[in-house]
């Protein structure tokens, strides 16, 4: 009864095709990946939206719904990067991610800057494979098959942007 109220559109209090866990999640994962703070809303909903789509074309719903939504935030960060120049820098958002989610040491702030200057360096594909992984802790394979490319073409892109991002905090003389 759920499921054909969710298909034709109606709300209910249980029609939400994301739990709260997922929800932060995708908003983590859009945020990490340069969508502004005030884009993160218009984000969520889109992961919604494609998610009803789906359900309403008849398709079968995801093995695992937690991954495929962090797959499509990441999509869809990647295309507000091609639609729009950004704003602020991903340093900003994620300074402020961090102070509302729990206060840090200087320290942890230091660090967390330097990682956010870091992934702002990365190519896209990078930054993408880099977040899926170790911020949204999905395993390589379920990467490879959401994003439609080889496994070794993830741990390519992983191994570079660790590298990268290494680098650039040895740089900044922060490890």
């Amino acid at each position: 009864m759920l499921r054909r109220k969710a298909r034709r559109g109606q709300e209910d209090d249980h029609g939400d095709p994301l739990d709260a866990a997922q929800e932060r999640r995708v908003r983590a994962v859009l945020a990490l990946g340069g969508v502004p703070q005030t884009d993160l809303p218009d984000g969520v909903q889109q992961v919604r939206l494609r998610l009803l789509e789906r359900a309403a074309k008849g398709y079968e719903a995801p093995r695992d719904v937690s991954a495929w939504a962090a797959v499509v935030a990441s999509n869809l960060a990647m295309d507000w990067h091609r639609a729009k120049r950004r704003q602020e820098r991903i340093g900003e958002r994620l300074a402020s991610l961090r102070q509302l989610e729990h206060p840090s040491g200087e320290d942890t702030s230091v660090l967390s800057l330097a990682v956010a200057r870091g992934l702002d360096e990365l190519p896209d594909s990078q930054r993408q494979v880099l977040v899926l992984r170790f911020y949204a802790d999905l395993p390589v394979r379920s990467i490879a098959d959401e994003l439609g490319i080889p496994e070794g073409t993830v741990k390519s892109r992983l191994h570079t942007a660790v590298r990268a991002l290494r680098a650039r905090l040895h740089e900044d003389e922060v490890v």
